[in-house]
């Protein structure tokens, strides 16, 4: 996900390479324990970009690149309701 950084510092176009990464993340989670897993660790990014506009544009990229996630990515999200 280290491709979406940029984006999500400054805006503009989502790169190829961040969408990518998104959807290979949605597609290694698998199982439950997978999913709980991935929640849990865009949530700690999420965390980490509090704060002005960064966290939404985390939030708005799985929308951006046409890629559904079953959580929503915020530092708030309880990673254990992910099935």
């Amino acid at each position: 996900l280290l491709p979406c950084l940029p984006y999500v510092q400054s805006g503009g176009a989502v790169p190829a390479a961040c969408c990518g990464g998104i959807r290979s993340v949605v597609a290694a989670a698998r199982t439950t324990a997978d999913r709980r897993a991935a929640c849990t660790c865009l949530k700690n990014v999420a965390a980490g970009a509090a704060g002005g506009p960064y966290i939404s544009r985390a939030a708005g990229l799985p929308g951006r690149c046409g890629v559904s996630v079953p959580f929503k990515i915020s530092p708030n999200v309880n990673c254990n309701a992910v099935n």
